[in-house]
């Protein structure tokens, strides 16, 4: 059966977050003093499933890395608010240099195209980290353990870079149509106000006022979306029957 509440999942919503951002924070296993956790600014980029980073030999993170690659990387949402309710995501893996980087320095340089400066220089060099599990929080109460399978095979979300335009035109020049979703499928029938607060591939969520208070609604799309194309359609297509239901 198809569900009817499709949302993405964990690993999908840890994969869309790394694939978001590019400044993360490297746990190593410091040499000096030994064992202790070393924590330390990186940028990152991502090949496929995996994280990619430029160091440098001179270093401490980097030496550590070469005595014992066991390393974390904490990448996190921009909650500046209230920190700890945003979402965050720390990779567990070994982190390793690679002798033939490839895809995984195009996809780094795209991404930092200021390192071309010095990527080149004899103590740079790329590292990967392979992911073998992952912890993702996504706020107060919500968050599981991510095997290596679970982060490889899960996707970001195609419409994660274009969703803060999609909400923003919504609610500046669609209100009346957010107010036919909340009055036609969602539990908010007395609806005076909604306003689009997020969407993804499987659907979007709504802040909806009623006379009784405030309160959050989310609706799903027959089939995934994948562009902002497909977010226009599906929106219209749910407006007009919205419409057609309300009479």
């Amino acid at each position: 059966m198809t569900d009817p509440d499709p949302r993405p999942s964990h690993a999908e919503r840890a994969r869309t977050l790394v694939a978001g951002r590019g400044v993360a924070t490297l746990g190593t296993l410091a040499v000096e003093p030994a064992g202790h956790p070393y924590a330390s600014l990186v940028a990152y980029a991502v090949d496929g499933a995996t994280p990619v980073l430029l160091l440098s030999r001179l270093a401490v993170h980097t030496r550590h890395l070469e005595a014992d690659p066991r390393a974390s990387l904490l990448v996190a949402e921009d909650a500046s608010d209230d920190p700890l309710s945003g979402g965050r995501v720390t990779l567990l893996g070994a982190c390793r240099r690679l002798e033939d980087p490839g895809p995984a320095r195009d996809a780094f340089l795209a991404a930092h195209p200021s390192a071309e400066r010095y990527e080149g220089f004899a103590d740079f060099g790329f590292f990967g980290l392979a992911v073998e599990r992952a912890r993702w929080v996504g706020g107060f109460g919500r968050m599981s353990w991510l095997d290596a399978d679970a982060w490889a095979v899960a996707e970001p979300d195609p419409i994660a870079p274009h969703a803060s335009g999609i909400v923003a035109h919504m609610n500046d020049d669609h209100a009346d149509a957010l107010l036919a979703y909340a009055h036609a499928f969602s539990g908010a029938a007395d609806a005076e106000a909604a306003t689009m607060t997020g969407i993804d591939r499987y659907g979007f969520e709504m802040r909806v006022s009623t006379p009784a208070g405030e309160g959050t609604e989310r609706l799903a799309f027959d089939a995934p979306i994948a562009s902002p194309t497909e977010a226009r359609e599906a929106l219209v297509a749910l407006v007009k029957r919205a419409r057609a239901a309300l009479g």
